[in-house]
């Protein structure tokens, strides 16, 4: 056991320094933090700014059966997403060594998270049954999405 003088100042986390994967992890068990604004569209994917500061955003996002994104990437951002509820593939692509296309899929479910970084080229869907929804973090450049297609020979094309 030890003694911790009187004096002794507890410093602040600092914000930029936590992992966004933490950071999604507790925005996504913090329901009151984000529920009154959780929608479902039945036209598109549904997203929402759950809150802002100068290092991060941090995005809701609801997923109808069918729903998904276009290939894309974030552009200079780094980030990471978890799943709230449901299901979520993610098919990551990208070139090889060798220059050949490789596209990796990722099946998510409630609780698991994905991070990304600056050319992190992907696309997200609701496959099952059920809706889902999603938190994610962006950092440093907010939520750009740059559009690509996939070359089959040589991987992802931006647009």
């Amino acid at each position: 056991m030890f003694a911790v003088p009187d004096n002794t100042l507890l410093r602040p986390e600092n914000p930029a320094l936590r992992h966004p994967v933490r950071v999604a992890l507790e925005v996504a068990a913090d329901r009151d933090r984000w529920k009154h604004l959780l929608r479902y569209d039945p036209e598109e994917r549904f997203a929402t700014l759950v809150e802002k500061d100068g290092q991060q955003e941090v995005w809701l996002m609801s997923w109808l059966p069918g729903q998904r994104t276009d290939l894309h990437d974030h552009a200079v951002a780094s980030g990471a997403f978890t799943l709230v509820s449901g299901r979520l593939t993610e098919a990551v692509a990208r070139r090889a060594p060798g220059g050949r296309a490789v596209t990796e899929l990722h099946a998510l479910s409630a609780g698991q998270s994905r991070v990304f970084g600056p050319g992190y080229v992907h696309e997200v869907r609701n496959d099952g049954p059920d809706p889902a929804v999603s938190v994610h973090v962006y950092r440093d450049a907010g939520r750009a999405m740059r559009p690509y297609h996939l070359d089959p020979l040589g991987g992802p094309v931006l647009d």
